[in-house]
């Protein structure tokens, strides 16, 4: 053997040639795979196991914080019951029928409030005859500060506060502006500060359905994100009873109140903060941290080697690709992009390389006649949607039945609409539920409106209500959805924002509505309700039909069945 071989011996056996193959490729591929999160939680952490329920459960109970803040103005604001003091020689003209009549033409002193002047707002500032607009007043200004509170925060929990800050912050905005509410020293101050809990308010629910939806996985969120109206209707059973037991239109805001500060201590401590939230803003180890607890919770576990991503460094998976239907990709939206205009995309060439993004506004809505008469007709149907829904739920104080009762079953009859509608979504198509749920509730309000509000009319209009708020609901339910479904990604969050602000418009008529009192307010949610149904005849159905990304796409698809109907 020469020195050169040996030499060349000693050496090939100390420093083995490396050869790469595919198989090592894939090796080094799985050590460091990077995966988007609905990838994570379909393969190793489980889409909804118990930290999932755990999770949904305690984030969720926030919105029977937001119905106490929101409905404790039908008890705060009622028209308690009032006596005469001497129907024989003080001027109190009624008699023995005198708790059924107007206290406006009647001489002061010759009759007192039942349960005395702090029963509620109406007794203790006399918001009554030429002031009684007052009352609708400062209702119209907590659901105005709703309208201001979803922007702010929407934009907030997508920012530097993040899901779980935000909620934390309303919480602690809720819990300060209630107690001051029972402390108000006069209408003003106590209009203002509606206004503000109306601001920290609107941004609960909405932090809230996206904090409890975001760990959620695909297959399961669509179900699940529509199930988050059951707390909201939760609450207002709940208020129903709190409302009993303090009769005090102030001790009722400090007890509607207390819940939220009970939330901060035993509920948030307990919520862990949105794995996407971390991830979009470059924080990856939390995000991680979060998937591993996900996993442990579910008795998973995440292999060695894989992390998170986000979906634009995954070029290979398909952006829409593990969402079971086209519902559960709309509950992926960010709370922001329900209120905010335009958003952008980016799509892939023929060729397989990225194209410039695609973007859209509302301008581009309007300019285009395929989704300019859908904007409109959208707007409208969500307006009129609004104003039956809340004031059906605020005019149960002109019923003239008991108050509690009629609350919580109004708040009751909500739950099977919100079941119902889920159930026969895909099976009859949106167009037609939405008639149907709107066109229901009309007739019933129409029926209403024409009862007498006495005897045994007080039960029948009391029937007509619960009746009512139970097709709107079913409408409330499937519009964000058919809503979403009209419009291509490109401008489907401006037309979701249009359609939100239109909706908070009808809660905030909605009071000035009930302040009419008698039966023209069941005359306006009538004309409401079906004049909603003959707008959506002009609609097109969107079950299974495609969910366009483009202005183009959309305009072209709509032509291409067209002409295939003709």
């Amino acid at each position: 053997m020469s020195s050169e071989s040996g030499i060349d011996d000693i050496s090939s056996s100390l420093i083995p040639p490396v050869e790469k193959t595919d198989d090592d490729d894939d090796d080094s591929e799985q050590e460091s795979e990077k995966i988007v999160i609905d990838e994570m939680l379909t393969r190793y952490c489980g889409e909804f196991g118990l930290w999932q329920i755990k999770h949904f459960v305690l984030t969720c109970s926030a919105w029977a914080l937001e119905a106490f803040h929101t409905m404790v103005m039908i008890f705060a604001d009622r028209e308690p019951s009032w006596r005469c003091l001497d129907s024989s020689g003080s001027g109190c003209l009624l008699g023995s029928n005198s708790q059924s009549g107007s206290v406006c033409d009647l001489v002061p002193g010759s009759w007192e409030w039942i349960g005395g002047s702090s029963a509620s707002t109406i007794s203790e500032w006399g918001l009554l005859c030429g002031d009684k607009y007052k009352v609708g007043l400062a209702q119209s200004g907590f659901f105005a500060g709703c309208m201001v509170g979803a922007g702010i925060f929407g934009h907030l929990s997508d920012s530097f506060l993040g899901r779980k800050g935000s909620l934390t912050t309303v919480c602690v905005l809720n819990a300060i502006f209630g107690c001051l509410t029972a402390l108000s020293p006069t209408y003003w101050f106590y209009a203002v500060l509606r206004f503000l809990t109306g601001l920290s308010t609107g941004g609960v629910g909405l932090c809230c359905f996206v904090l409890a939806t975001e760990p959620i996985g695909p297959s399961a969120r669509g179900a699940v994100g529509m199930s988050t109206f059951y707390f909201f209707s939760g609450g207002i059973v709940m208020l129903s009873g709190i409302a009993y037991l303090f009769q005090s239109w102030r001790s009722l805001y400090i007890a509607s109140t207390m819940p939220s500060i009970i939330y901060l201590v035993a509920f948030l401590p307990f919520i862990s903060e949105s794995p996407r939230w971390y991830l979009v803003r470059g924080k990856v180890d939390q995000a991680m941290k979060v998937m591993h607890n996900i996993a442990k919770g579910n008795g998973k576990k995440i292999p060695t080697g894989v992390i998170l991503a986000l979906d634009d460094e995954c070029n290979d998976k398909n952006s829409n690709e593990g969402y079971s239907s086209r519902a559960e990709l709309m509950l992926t939206a960010s709370a922001s992009e329900l209120i905010q205009g335009p958003m952008t995309r980016s799509f892939q060439t023929k060729d397989g390389t990225k194209d410039a993004a695609a973007r859209g506004s509302l301008i581009d809505v309007i300019k285009s006649p395929v989704t300019r008469i859908r904007l409109l007709l959208t707007i409208a149907i969500n307006l009129v949607t609004c104003i039956v829904y809340y004031g059906l739920s605020l005019n149960v104080v002109n019923l003239k039945t008991n108050l509690y009762i009629s609350v919580l079953i109004n708040a009751v009859a909500e739950m099977p609409a919100f079941a119902i509608t889920a159930i026969l979504l895909d099976r009859f198509g949106r167009k037609p539920l939405a008639i149907g749920t709107m066109w229901f509730s009309g007739i019933f309000c129409l029926i209403g409106s024409m009862v007498s509000n006495s005897g045994a009319g007080k039960v029948l209009r009391m029937f007509c209500g619960v009746l009512g708020i139970f097709g709107m609901a079913g409408t409330y339910n499937l519009l964000f959805i058919y809503t979403a479904e009209l419009f291509p990604t490109v401008v489907r969050n401006a037309a979701l924002g249009c359609a939100t602000q239109a909706a908070q418009m009808g809660a905030i008529l909605a009071p000035l509505v009930v302040v009419m009192g008698g039966g023209l307010p069941f005359a306006v949610f009538a004309a409401c309700g079906i004049i909603g149904g003959l707008f959506a005849f002009y609609l097109p159905e969107t079950l299974n039909r495609p969910l366009y990304d483009t202005m183009a796409g959309i305009e072209e698809g709509e032509a291409r069945i067209v002409r295939d109907s003709a």
